[in-house]
């Protein structure tokens, strides 16, 4: 039986859609699989890490007729990527393996029963559907995601906090140094959800999201989210554990700010960044009337020193920070202008846009 049969680089990016969050390595071997189930003409596609579950359908040729087994993911993948893109390949069914055909190339797969393929069970109880633009989330979560812990012993720190509540969905990520916030309006009122979502489901999502027209439907269950999108339908575990209060972390009537070009400021602290040490790429920064320095040294006894022309009269303040915290915000957004607030020298900065309260970086000093 011919599975299906469409040109390579249709096959290639259903299959890619789906395949993203499947490990080379599991204890349960058949997880390296994908479930391929086969309705008439109609094709589903479903990967597992048994926290999280993708499915796409796509109407990929082949014979009409109802078929169901499970198939190395990786390999189909990277026989398919050598295969050029405008080629017709095919995937028909033979004894327990599954045959891939293109041109003149021909590669046996072994099958494992679709019997077998662990399915994620889904919540009985979801809470109410809400949609939002696919590029709105996108950058919500491009705005905070980076800000998100990476194993960390405080488990509910390693994903991001989404609270929905009225016509507002905030973002949230910590990892202790420094917490990102991002906000947009809804369309529409939702019941007050608050879930955290883990590292690997933000970043899939961000993979996945796309900027084009069109909306993803959200439902969370207290457990579990499920996101439906262009086709796609997508199943994640929550993180369970109590999220810190991040309206406490974000300080409030800073007596000093400035507002200054993101792109200028942020090439200054890349330069700078060449020379702080490996461990601890900390920077200098001296805030004057009218002058912000930003200044490095390292190990080896070299230093760097920038200088920016700013529209600034308030208290002369020096801080360090880690360069990178700085660099990762600046980097992830796209507005022309940013707003730094300072108390003093040991107190955390507020990183701003100007005139909009949808955005918040807050990050703590370090010593130098």
């Amino acid at each position: 039986m011919i599975v299906l049969k469409a040109p390579q680089d249709q096959v290639l990016s259903v299959l890619q859609a789906v395949s993203g969050i499947v490990e080379r390595r599991h204890t349960l071997p058949i997880l390296a699989n994908i479930l391929i189930r086969k309705t008439g003409s109609s094709l589903l596609l479903t990967t597992s890490d048994l926290e999280i579950q993708i499915r796409t359908t796509a109407d990929l040729g082949g014979d009409v007729e109802d078929f169901t087994t499970t198939v190395g993911a990786r390999k189909l993948i990277d026989i398919l990527r050598t295969m050029p893109a405008d080629q017709t390949v095919s995937l028909e069914s033979s004894a327990a393996k599954l045959i891939l055909k293109g041109g003149k190339s021909k590669f046996t797969l072994q099958t494992m029963p679709a019997e077998d393929f662990p399915l994620v069970q889904e919540a009985a109880n979801f809470g109410p559907v809400f949609s939002v633009p696919q590029k709105t989330l996108k950058a919500l979560l491009s705005q905070v995601s980076f800000a998100m812990a990476v194993h960390d012993i405080r488990y509910y720190l390693n994903g991001i906090l989404f609270v929905a509540e009225g016509q507002q969905l905030s973002l949230v990520a910590t990892d202790g140094h420094r917490l990102a916030f991002a906000s947009a309006t809804l369309d529409v009122e939702v019941p007050k959800q608050e879930v955290i979502l883990p590292r690997k489901t933000v970043l899939e999502l961000q993979r996945l999201l796309s900027d084009a027209e069109g909306a993803i439907e959200m439902q969370f269950a207290s457990n579990q989210a499920k996101f439906s999108f262009g086709g796609m339908e997508f199943v994640s575990k929550l993180v369970e554990g109590k999220f810190p209060d991040y309206n406490r972390v974000i300080p409030r009537n800073h007596k000093n700010s400035i507002i200054l070009g993101r792109a200028a400021l942020l090439a200054t602290l890349q330069r700078t960044a060449i020379l702080t040490s490996e461990k601890f790429k900390g920077v200098r920064l001296n805030l004057d009337p009218g002058t912000l320095r930003v200044a490095a040294n390292n190990a080896e006894q070299e230093e760097a020193m920038d200088e920016l022309d700013i529209d600034y009269g308030g208290d002369s303040i020096e801080i360090g920070f880690n360069v990178t915290y700085l660099i990762d915000a600046l980097a992830n957004m796209n507005q022309e202008m940013i707003k730094i607030e300072l108390s003093d020298g040991n107190s955390s900065a507020l990183l701003t846009i100007p005139d909009n309260d949808q955005f918040k970086y807050v990050v703590m000093p370090m010593r130098i």
